[in-house]
């Protein structure tokens, strides 16, 4: 066998592509590789891979939990089904049940004060 005379060099763009391509490295070992050599995610808006992979029943099991902890959540943070999906929140609304700060009013009441 000869010997390789010579040096070359690996960019970003050829380990990026190369990784997209592969399909037995380890998540570890493709995280080292893009570390190692400065090449990132495929895109942004790329989806995330899936932590089950081909296995169909612990797809399930995590869709379950996935399932789960969205519920507590939302049992937590008092949201329900469809106002956890709206992109508008509704405004907060002052009433008699619950005060406002007392020391943000201080402060409006100051600036009232020396506005007039």
């Amino acid at each position: 066998m000869e010997r390789k005379v010579g040096s070359s060099t690996l960019t970003a763009k050829e380990v990026k592509a190369a990784l997209e391509k592969s399909t037995t490295l380890t998540a570890e070992e493709e995280k080292a590789l893009r570390m190692r050599h400065g090449a990132g995610a495929p895109s942004k808006s790329a989806p995330l891979p899936r932590a089950a992979g081909a296995n169909a029943e612990l797809a399930d099991e995590l869709l379950v939990i996935e399932m789960q902890l969205m519920k507590a959540m939302r049992a937590r943070t008092g949201q329900t089904r469809t106002a956890a999906n709206d992109s508008k929140a509704p405004a907060a609304v002052r009433t008699r049940e619950a005060p406002a700060n007392a020391a943000k009013d201080k402060i409006v009441r100051a600036l009232r004060a020396k506005k007039k």
